[in-house]
């Protein structure tokens, strides 16, 4: 017999959505009747220069009572973000009457609205107070920030109808499709664009860029479903990407065909925003990402090498963490907690294949993938945090560590399963090809894994751990759930470098900078700063504010803590030549290293006790090894504009 449920699940609420889930756990989806007519949406962005969005919004409805929703667990940002606290203005009417509305006690992203007898349209007017992603010439639209619907329904079964209006002259770009003709990339002036139907989750995951200095350029032509690079910029010179730029993203294209031997789009296009006002971004979606960089962030080859996985990064997301997604990051709903128990594969094989990518399209060199690789090593091989707390729960505690403040993060440690997942899967790869001779490699798994049901449109297929153990063993028969499950769910004080040890080469310290590191620490995207990790155990930015202080190192050790500010340095004001030169000073010695520093209202002077100079990450090649870390990053497509 059935045991009555508890009471804090007797609500509609509660229960459909656990109704839902098990229907998903089921593998079976919760169908309930289809509305006979589609939602509309018309986004207004020409308030976007004041930093205002606007929606009205069409909903089919029946008398009674209905349950209204907003977005709160987006896909791809791994936490609540929904933007309710944002959204202003709310306006229910019916027959031309305005209808009162209350917000559920317990769920904040729920409006309740009770329909008169006789209607069967509610019309809704919103605003949203943008706080990001938007200057005078651009915009970002994520459809979540004006989204509506009906509560406890699964999101792929709410068909919609959206529409745009932008100020005039700007142009757009986006992978929904325009219907009735209209002029395109350009809308005309106050005009209305109407858009393709589709459902409420495709339409989240079809975002909007929009400025008044627009430029499009078509990718890899040869290759088919068709690319397209999408540039809005606060400048117009910035907006005309530097061919070099636009044939390395056609070669991004080219090498993601073959590496992944499948599309699961129909239309693909890369959004990029180019501004220092704008922030930055970089967020996957099926048929598109949103990129954001400074305004100069691909003007030359030092300003690209920070930015040079992003988009192979988000591109390879279309393949892994959307058409292939973990059994719990997979919702019905925007409401339904994601559980991030997978993130080491959804994000750290996409860190791993798009750093691999951006070097074999030429987005950066094979050198700098090492060099990156190096920093990206060292890192987690200096991250006390490791002590304590394993990757897996690094992905499992995602929503709570996003986002977090950067002091002590090495002790805390963050999100982790990025730069781990990447470490891992190399180590997974130069298995593959020490256990086969060098025959296969990851790139057989990827073909395997990610072209499941060859080329698809916009579709999301959910996989367990097992799958990934099964499909590993189809590329070459090996203990792939110890080898996974001792990486992921043990405690390692140390990196896992067996990856780059088995590719050739070794992780060193040296007394000099790479040239890559030099580019990062000058045009990264934190702004000139210094950083003496692997010798006293700061993180200091050109001002001589301390970001981070490395667990129980040297400058930990004498008591230093984030938050402090360095005002001079063995009797020199604060520089970063004066910092360097005091460690390279102290080589050898026993006098500490002494520093003024402003804390709080409070003025003191604090000893740093160490003498080893200063320590920089290489990777150092190993004589009479296979050379696999080349060997991965060399190009598969021989020849630019080549079929694959």
């Amino acid at each position: 017999m059935f045991k009555p449920l508890p009471e804090g699940l007797r609500s509609p609420r509660v229960f459909g959505r656990l109704l839902t889930a098990a229907f998903v756990l089921c593998g079976v989806a919760a169908t309930p009747p289809l509305q006979a007519q589609p939602i509309h949406i018309t986004a207004d962005l020409t308030d976007a220069p004041r930093k205002l969005y606007h929606a009205d919004i069409d909903l089919p409805v029946q008398p009674g009572d209905v349950m209204l929703t907003t977005p709160e667990w987006i896909p791809g940002n791994h936490r609540p973000t929904g933007p309710v606290s944002d959204i202003t203005g709310v306006v229910f009417t019916a027959n031309g009457q305005t209808l009162h509305w209350r917000r559920d006690d317990t769920d904040m992203y729920e409006f309740h609205v009770t329909v008169p007898q006789g209607v069967t349209m509610l019309h809704a007017h919103l605003d949203c107070i943008v706080t990001a992603r938007v200057t005078q010439k651009m915009a970002v639209l994520e459809w979540e920030k004006l989204l509506l619907y009906p509560a406890h329904t699964p999101v792929r079964e709410i068909p919609i109808q959206p529409a745009l209006k932008v100020p005039a002259g700007w142009g757009v770009g986006t992978a929904l499709q325009p219907v009735g003709g209209v002029a395109w990339p350009v809308p005309t002036s106050g005009t209305v664009t109407e858009f393709a139907p589709t459902n409420v989750e495709q339409l989240q995951d079809s975002p909007i860029i929009a400025g008044e200095y627009f430029k499009e350029f078509a990718l890899a032509p040869e290759i088919s479903p068709k690319h397209y690079l999408d540039v809005v910029a606060d400048d117009p010179a910035d907006a005309n990407l530097r061919p070099s730029v636009l044939a390395a993203v056609s070669n991004l294209v080219r090498e993601a065909s073959v590496e992944y031997a499948s599309h699961h789009y129909h239309v693909y296009h890369f959004l990029l925003t180019l501004s220092d006002v704008a922030g930055g971004e970089g967020l996957e979606h099926g048929q598109s990402s949103d990129n954001g960089v400074g305004e100069k962030g691909f003007a030359d080859d030092k300003h690209q090498l920070a930015e040079s996985d992003l988009l192979a990064h988000e591109f390879t997301h279309s393949w892994n963490g959307k058409y292939r997604r973990p059994y719990n990051l997979y919702q019905p709903d925007f409401a339904t907690m994601q559980q991030g128990s997978l993130l080491w594969v959804y994000e750290g094989m996409t860190q791993y294949l798009g750093n691999v990518l951006a070097a074999r399209a030429g987005l950066k060199s094979q050198a700098q993938y090492r060099d990156v690789l190096a920093l990206s090593a060292a890192n987690l091989d200096a991250k006390p945090g490791r002590d304590w707390r394993p990757t897996l729960d690094t992905a499992v505690a995602a929503s709570v560590l996003r986002g977090g403040n950067p002091a002590w993060s090495n002790w805390r440690r963050g999100q982790d399963y990025y730069q781990e997942g990447e470490l891992l899967w190399l180590d997974a790869d130069t298995t593959i090809r020490k256990l086969t001779g060098d025959k296969k490699s990851l790139d057989d798994f990827e073909k395997i894994f990610l072209a499941k049901g060859g080329d698809t449109g916009p579709l999301i297929v959910p996989y367990h751990f097992d799958e990934l153990v099964t499909d590993l063993n189809q590329v070459v028969p090996y203990d792939w759930a110890s080898f996974l499950h001792d990486r992921i769910d043990e405690i390692h004080p140390r990196a896992d470098v067996t990856g780059i040890e088995q590719g050739g080469y070794r992780l060193v310290y040296q007394d000099k900078p790479t040239d890559s590191e030099k580019t990062l620490l000058t045009t990264g995207r934190g702004g000139k700063r210094t950083d003496v990790w692997y010798s006293i155990g700061l993180r200091v930015n050109h001002d001589g504010l301390i970001q981070d202080v490395r667990w129980n190192g040297p400058a930990d050790q004498a008591q230093l803590a984030p938050g402090y500010k360095i005002l001079a340095v063995d009797g020199k004001l604060f520089s970063n030549d004066a910092l360097l030169s005091a460690i390279r000073d102290a080589k050898g010695k026993t006098t500490p290293i002494d520093v003024i520093v402003a804390r709080d209202s409070f003025v003191s002077t604090f000893h740093i006790h160490y003498n080893g100079g200063e320590m920089y990450p290489s990777l150092e090649r190993v004589a009479g090894t296979p050379d696999y870390l080349d060997e991965i990053t060399a190009p598969r497509v021989k020849e630019a504009g080549g079929k694959p």
